[in-house]
C-alpha cells in the first residue's frame, strides 16, 4: 500500500472515529499530528465552561479545514462548473475534477469527503458529551447555545456534502440515495456500517438541525468578529434560506428570508444582527473581512493559516502580474468568453475590479481572494447579497409573475456594484425573463465562490463544456455529474453504495 493511500485512510477512519480520550481544543492543529499541549481527555474535556468552549472552537476548526470549507471544496466546484481554466491540468490541484473524470479514487473525492464526515462526527462527540456531562457545567441554556452550534455545523457539513455527491433534489423529489446520517459520535474502531438515507431524509435532517440552532442560538455576540465567523440566530435563518433553495421550496425561502430582509429597500435585517449590504463590494473582500453583509465565513490569520487556499490557486504569479503583497500559483484563470463577456455585465460594475488580465500571458485572474503566503483572506459561506437573491428567485418563482419585490431586490444588489443600471418591473416582460437575470446576478456576484456549481445542480441543468481543454458538457442524467463515493467509504462502510 502506498503512502499517501494509507494516509487518505488514515484521514478517513478519523472522519468516522474521534477518540473520546483525544478531543481537540487549538483551532489550529491538523487532526494527525497535534501538539501534546493542545489534548485534553475526555474526562476533564467538559469539566469546565473555558475547556467546553474550547470544544466549540475546535468544531469551527475543523469545519474551515483547507480540506473542506476552507478552500478545497469551494474551489472544486467552481473548476467542475464552468468559469475557469486549468493553467496546468495538474492531478494534485484538481484536474481530474476540472475535466471531469472523477473516480472513486480519486484525491479529491476522498478527502472533501473525508474531512466532511470529521467535522460531523466531530459535533456528534460534542453533542454527545454535552448530553453526558456538559450541560450540568454550563446549565441548560449556555449549553443549548454550544449544541445549537454543533448541529449547525453538521448541518452545513451536510448540506455541502449533499451538493457534490447525491443526485439534485428534483431528481425524484429526493428519493435518490444521499448520505449516511451519523447522528451519534463514534468512538468503536471499526463501528463504521450504515446504510445512505436519501436525499429527502438528508435534507429533512439539515432543516431539523438549523430550526433547533436558529430556536437556541444567541441573536448576536458581543463583537463584530464573533457575529462574522460563529453562528447566531440570523446565521441559521440564512442558511436554511440556501436548503430551501436547493430543494425548490420557495414558499419556505420566503418564509425564512422574510426573517431578516425588511419589506422594502434599502433591505436590512430587523432582528439580531444588523446585516445589510456594504456600499461597496471591495470592502468584502478586503481586511479586516468582518462586514454587516458578512452572515458567516471562515477567518484565518497568520498564527491560523491554510495551506490549501482560494487566493493560491486563483491569483497570478508575480511574473503575470502577481505584485509582493498579492500573488498565488495561477493555477486556474477565468474562461474569458464565460460570464465575463456577457453583455449584462456593464464595465462600470465595481466587481470588474476583481479581474485582472496577465500582462504575460493574457490570461484572466480573479482577484477577489486576495494576498500573499500565508494566506489569511476570509472564505464567505453566506453573505447577505445571497439571502437577497435567494429571496428574489423565490418570490419570481413562488407568484410566477414579474414581483416588484423580486425586481427591487436584484436591483439592490446590482446597484451596489453598477450605479449606471436600474431594474423595473417594465425591464421584464414575463418571470422566465426576470428569473433569468437573477441567476446571472447570482453568477456574476459569486463568481469564485463556489456557488455557481450548486445552482447548475439544484436546477438540473448540464455543467458546461470547457473548450479551452475539449472537456464536454455533462448531462444531469450522466454519471459523472455528481462525485463518486469514494473508495475508503466503499470498503469501510458494508451497507454503502456508490451513485
Amino acid at each position: 500500500m502506498s503512502k499517501n493511500r494509507f494516509n487518505r485512510m488514515l484521514i478517513n477512519g478519523c472522519a468516522l472515529i474521534i477518540l473520546g480520550s483525544v478531543l481537540i481544543a487549538c483551532q489550529k492543529e491538523d487532526f494527525l499530528n497535534p501538539r501534546p499541549t493542545t489534548l485534553i481527555t475526555d474526562i476533564t474535556a467538559f469539566d469546565s465552561e473555558e475547556r467546553i468552549l474550547n470544544q466549540v472552537n475546535g468544531l469551527y476548526a475543523r469545519l474551515k479545514t483547507g480540506s473542506f470549507l476552507g478552500a478545497r471544496y469551494f474551489i472544486m466546484g467552481d473548476i467542475r462548473s464552468g468559469d475557469f481554466i486549468s493553467t496546468n491540468l495538474n492531478a494534485a490541484t484538481g484536474a481530474t475534477t476540472y475535466q471531469m473524470n472523477t473516480e472513486t479514487t480519486t484525491d479529491e473525492v476522498e478527502d472533501v469527503w473525508a474531512f466532511a464526515y470529521q467535522a460531523i462526527n466531530a459535533c456528534n462527540v460534542f453533542i454527545d458529551n454535552m448530553h453526558l456531562r456538559g450541560l450540568e457545567v454550563t446549565g441548560e441554556e449556555l449549553g443549548a447555545n454550544y449544541i445549537a452550534e454543533a448541529r449547525l455545523i453538521r448541518a452545513v457539513a451536510y448540506y455541502y456534502l449533499l451538493q457534490l455527491y447525491a443526485r439534485p433534489y428534483l431528481d425524484g423529489n429526493g428519493s435518490e440515495p444521499g448520505l449516511p446520517l451519523r447522528l451519534e459520535g463514534n468512538t468503536d474502531p471499526g463501528n463504521y456500517d450504515l446504510a445512505r438515507s436519501s436525499v429527502a431524509e438528508t435534507y429533512a435532517q439539515i432543516i431539523e438541525d438549523l430550526d433547533f440552532s436558529e430556536q437556541n442560538l444567541p441573536n448576536a455576540y458581543p463583537s463584530d468578529f464573533l457575529n462574522t465567523t460563529r453562528a447566531h440566530r440570523n446565521t441559521a435563518i440564512a442558511f436554511k434560506t440556501k436548503v430551501y433553495l436547493s430543494m425548490q421550496d420557495y414558499p419556505n425561502v420566503i418564509m425564512e428570508a422574510n426573517k431578516i430582509v425588511s419589506p422594502a429597500a434599502p433591505f436590512s435585517s430587523p432582528a439580531g444582527v444588523a446585516h445589510a449590504l456594504e456600499p461597496s463590494i471591495q470592502a468584502v473582500f478586503q481586511e479586516p473581512y468582518i462586514t454587516r453583509e458578512s452572515i458567516f465565513s471562515m477567518s484565518f490569520s497568520d498564527q491560523d493559516a491554510q495551506g490549501t487556499a482560494m487566493p493560491a490557486w486563483y491569483l497570478p504569479p508575480r511574473a503575470d502580474g502577481g505584485s509582493a503583497s498579492n500573488n498565488g500559483d495561477g493555477g486556474y484563470s477565468l474562461y474569458p468568453d464565460g460570464i465575463p463577456a456577457d453583455p449584462n455585465w456593464s464595465g462600470a460594475d465595481q466587481r470588474r475590479e476583481f479581474l485582472l488580465v496577465g500582462p504575460t500571458s493574457g490570461n484572466l485572474w480573479l482577484t477577489k481572494f486576495k494576498g500573499a503566503s500565508p494566506y489569511t483572506a476570509y472564505v464567505p459561506v453566506v453573505r447577505y447579497s445571497e439571502v437577497l437573491l435567494n429571496l428574489a428567485e423565490a418570490l419570481a418563482r413562488d407568484t410566477q409573475s414579474v414581483d416588484a419585490r423580486a425586481v427591487a431586490l436584484l436591483d439592490a444588489v446590482r446597484g451596489r456594484s453598477d450605479a449606471g443600471t436600474t431594474f423595473t418591473t417594465g425591464d421584464f416582460a414575463n418571470v422566465g425573463g426576470l428569473v433569468d437575470m437573477i441567476l446571472k446576478e447570482r453568477h456574476i456576484e459569486f463568481l469564485g465562490e463556489g456557488i455557481r456549481n450548486a445552482d447548475i445542480m439544484r436546477l438540473g441543468i448540464p455543467i458546461p463544456q470547457k473548450p479551452a481543454h475539449s472537456v464536454p458538457a455533462v448531462s444531469p442524467s450522466a454519471y459523472n455529474y455528481i462525485y463518486p463515493i469514494p473508495i475508503n467509504e466503499l470498503n469501510l462502510n458494508k451497507l454503502m453504495t456508490n451513485n
